[in-house]
């Protein structure tokens, strides 16, 4: 049997100045990212084999300055310079170019994601689209907003129904590539590519299911307060809460009919 799930957050609201906080990380690192997007810029090669740019580099480094002056005693991890403090009790996660693929390509569907943590558990995040100038914001306690609007995400009776997204099915772990193809087959149709947009398409009721696989915490954490406070669903593949040590294989969905059945297919 599927399992059942719950898009209530378990905290109260979020504090008004992290979130004022929160905006203004994402406005220094879109002030950096800007003039970098369709520029000619040197391309590097992680020891993940995953590409880094200078744009990628200075706006986490934006970021930590910021966070270093305002929140000194938090713990930061980020996808570009590690982690400091990691198991203190509130945590920043940041990956400042969610998609440096697409903005390598001048695809203005990257975007800068900002999560806070409290306890292990996503309770603040923002996905925002420096180009576009779209910006989604989800707390704990409030409705998600793109750009100050509320969001909300769309009913969808089934997967028969089901516009279904993924960033690029070739990366997931090879025993899970079948199980999403399974899960293909069953959906409306598929769109490739999208990074965290994709997850921004659902909080707005423009797609209805993302799955990934492979995710780190950076790629994940901001996701999950925009998802669920639009009144969508995330969790992984067997059905639990995403909290800090999730195994990144990951579940968004609008209606909670469309995340039951694809868990059902995944587990």
């Amino acid at each position: 049997m599927p399992r059942r799930f719950t898009v209530v957050a378990s905290f109260g609201p979020v504090n008004a100045a992290d979130i004022a906080l929160a905006h203004a990380l994402a406005d220094a690192a879109g002030a950096v990212i800007r003039p970098y997007f369709r520029a000619k810029v040197a391309v590097e090669t992680k020891a993940d084999t995953s590409p880094v740019t200078v744009a990628d580099r200075e706006a986490e480094a934006a970021i930590r300055a910021l966070l270093a002056e305002h929140r000194p005693h938090d713990g930061v991890i980020g996808e570009e310079y590690g982690d400091d403090r990691p198991e203190s009790a509130r945590v920043w996660v940041l990956d400042p170019i969610d998609g440096t693929r697409s903005f390598i390509a001048g695809r203005p569907i990257f975007g800068t994601l900002i999560a806070l943590l409290e306890d292990g558990v996503p309770v603040l995040g923002i996905i925002d689209q420096c180009v576009a100038r779209d910006r989604w914001l989800g707390a704990a306690g409030q409705h998600t907003t793109l750009n100050g609007d509320i969001a909300r995400v769309r009913r969808c009776t089934g997967l028969a129904d089901a516009h279904l997204a993924t960033t690029a099915p070739w990366l997931f772990a090879a025993a899970d590539i079948p199980r999403f193809d399974t899960l293909r087959r069953s959906a409306r149709d598929t769109l490739l590519g999208g990074d965290c947009h994709n997850y921004g398409l659902v909080a707005a009721g423009h797609l209805d299911l993302v799955v990934e696989s492979g995710l780190k915490l950076y790629d994940w954490a901001a996701l999950v307060p925009v998802v669920t406070g639009a009144g969508g669903v995330m969790m992984d593949w067997a059905g639990a809460p995403l909290r800090k040590g999730s195994d990144g294989r990951v579940i968004a969905a609008g209606d909670t009919r469309v995340a039951e059945s694809a868990q059902a297919m995944l587990a």
